[in-house]
């Protein structure tokens, strides 16, 4: 899948003309953010123009006879943050070729802007088609552009020239859309806490609680794969706003195997997605900001930003509540299951009189799993056991809301009815009285602070 850009501006990465404006030019493209300026501006503080940048893994300088290690903590603004130089310039021979950035990358980070400030903003019933495929490619690219994501672009297509991996970038810049488009949203604000949300050089995510970070899904640059079923990938949109995705698969059953693979795990496909059933309105606890600060830090590949100091440092603040597999009791980056359905099933109409149809999971008629009545068995009673103990574990107002059974003028629901709540508990206390339930649950736990 050729880049768009390069069909339109007929863009060619091989050899330039030497001209003094040319090089005069280049010279402005040569300094690299790779996460955007824009970006990273969006966690600072009110008035402010800096925050605090910590390096994971400073150098050890040599100096003659003297030997140091460089200052971890640096009080800087977004402008020399998470850059490199010639990160994006590719090189044929003795000439330097800064078209990438100028073009492709400025292309991707203009237009992303407005899909980011969207999505952060986000109100039901808004529904802006263009703003979200702009977001699943603004993400798609912000994933691969990172040292962290070229070094995994590297690893994956066994190549050490940097050229082919940028060329492959390029090639890639929609791999995650038809996955991402079937995963639930959910926008969680920080607002009541007073920790907000830190970035890092690796601001698109993914977390798998089942994937421990010096596992093997996680060394070095590598992610958990985002078609784990139990994997999220999370991308904070400010201080405030993080924007979490969770494949449908998971809250329908989170009993199963973590890493098992979600249905229809093909990459390059077509895919629908329905706006009222993103999750709003979801207020993070402290400490639930703190876990999620928690594993920013631990899945970055070398620097995180926060606009206060203390925040830099989560693992303090949790201290011995630090399990990768206990964070948010198994669930922290969960939506809300009472507003889980099952079906799914999308048939649209053309005006010439044709139709096209996909299953939940994407599925086409004529493939198999577009009907499969044992899976769909199994995610029913999964999903009424989730939805117990969700309601036993949070209460009975929702943590999230959807606009999948409102309109303008009936708001959505925010919480269950009596009936429906009490529903819940006894299932749930039927449920945990089951052989192996309550030692499953004591695995998931995390121990409260005395």
């Amino acid at each position: 899948l050729l880049p768009s850009f390069r069909r339109k501006r007929g863009l060619n990465h091989g050899p330039a003309p030497r001209t003094t404006k040319r090089a005069a030019d280049a010279n402005q493209f040569r300094h690299n953010h790779y996460v955007p300026e824009w970006y990273q501006k969006r966690f600072l503080l009110p008035g402010e123009h800096k925050y605090w940048y910590l390096d994971l893994k400073p150098e050890i300088v040599t100096n003659g006879k003297v030997r140091y290690t460089r200052r971890d903590l640096l009080n800087w603004g977004p402008d020399r943050c998470f850059a490199q130089d010639d990160l994006y310039t590719t090189k044929w021979g003795s000439i330097e070729n800064t078209e990438l950035e100028q073009f492709f990358f400025g292309e991707i980070d203009s237009e992303g802007k407005g899909a980011v400030e969207y999505f952060a903003d986000f109100a039901h019933p808004s529904a802006d088609g263009e703003a979200f495929k702009t977001m699943l490619r603004y993400m798609t690219v912000q994933k691969l552009r990172t040292p962290k994501g070229l070094g995994s672009i590297a690893e994956l297509a066994k190549s050490e020239s940097k050229n082919v991996n940028l060329l492959l970038l390029q090639r890639m810049q929609n791999i995650y859309s038809a996955i991402w488009t079937e995963c639930i949203w959910q926008i969680a604000d920080a607002s009541d806490s007073e920790t907000k949300l830190i970035i890092s050089d690796h601001p698109v995510t993914v977390y798998n609680r089942d994937c421990f970070p010096m596992s093997e899904w996680c060394r070095g640059y590598s992610d958990p794969d985002i078609r784990l079923v139990a994997t999220h990938t999370y991308f904070p949109l400010s201080i405030e706003k993080v924007l979490i995705l969770t494949n449908l698969a998971w809250v329908r059953d989170p009993y199963q195997s973590e890493r098992a693979l979600r249905p229809n795990p093909n990459f390059f496909r077509h895919a629908m997605f329905k706006f009222t059933d993103i999750q709003t309105d979801r207020k993070l606890a402290e400490e639930e900001v703190i876990q999620i600060n928690y594993v920013t830090k631990r899945r970055a590949l070398r620097y995180v930003a926060a606009a206060e100091k203390e925040w830099l440092y989560p693992e303090r603040q949790l201290g011995n509540r630090d399990h990768w597999r206990k964070l948010g009791d198994g669930y922290l980056f969960m939506p809300d299951p009472r507003h889980g359905h099952m079906g799914g099933e999308v048939i649209i109409g053309y005006k010439n009189g044709t139709s096209a149809a996909f299953g939940p999971y994407g599925h086409r008629p004529w493939q198999k799993g577009y009907k499969d009545p044992a899976r769909e068995k199994r995610e029913w009673d999964s999903l009424e056991r989730f939805k117990a103990e969700w309601a036993a574990m949070k209460g009975q107002d929702y943590t999230g809301v959807t606009f999948q059974f409102a309109s303008r003028g009936h708001p959505p629901m925010t919480r269950d009815s009596d009936e429906m709540h009490e529903h819940y508990l006894k299932l749930d206390a039927e449920i945990a009285s089951r052989p192996g339930e309550r030692s499953r649950r004591r695995r998931l736990r995390m121990e409260q602070p005395s």
